[in-house]
């Protein structure tokens, strides 16, 4: 299955946008809290996961919303809750180690979902029918629907939390809750 190119992405919604947003913050605050018990020694051991250790994985994760949001600071909204991401140097490769302390890239994480709150605030139904040019890692030209880049923005998240709730499992420490369902009201009973 492909989508249409030239059809308006119907699957997202800024209502979507927005409590994604609120989903990563609030699994990223779990993440964090849960990794912040282990030691510095815990945190860079080798585990054979996809960027080795949970601050390589967790590294990861703010390089990989680093670079889609640097891209989506090139819509033409420009919207204002993205100018420190502007501001920051790209990642130069996606096993960056931009930080080896926890608490340095806990400041970053923080920063970073700020932004993402504040922008998804921001957007407009208009801006998600938008298509974005940009280049990858590699170079290459893409033009995209915006919506589904979004939608592929928060998937990476939520691979990358699932990887890092792993290897803090395997690490004996549990996260607790991830599921999305722990932030939808309950709305009644049946």
């Amino acid at each position: 299955m492909t989508l249409d190119a030239g059809s308006e992405n119907p699957m997202i919604t800024r209502e979507f946008v927005e409590s994604m947003a609120v989903y990563n913050e609030w699994m990223n605050a779990k993440l964090y809290a849960t990794a912040g018990g282990l030691s510095v020694d815990e945190l860079a051991l080798e585990r054979n996961a996809f960027f080795g250790s949970i601050i390589g994985t967790l590294n990861h994760i703010v390089v990989g919303d680093t670079i889609w949001l640097k891209r989506f600071a090139t819509h033409p909204a420009r919207h204002p809750s993205l100018d420190p991401i502007r501001e920051l140097p790209s990642p130069a490769a996606l096993n960056q180690c931009l930080f080896s302390k926890l608490g340095e890239l806990l400041a970053r994480r923080k920063m970073l979902d700020a932004a993402i709150r504040k922008w998804a605030a921001e957007l407009s139904e208009a801006d998600l029918r938008h298509v974005l040019s940009y280049k990858n890692m590699k170079g290459l030209g893409a033009r995209k629907p915006f919506a589904g880049l979004l939608v592929t923005f928060f998937n990476h998240q939520t691979h990358h939390r699932g990887q890092a709730t792993t290897l803090l499992s395997q690490a004996g420490v549990d996260v607790g809750v991830t599921d999305f369902v722990a932030l939808l009201p309950d709305v009644g009973r049946a």
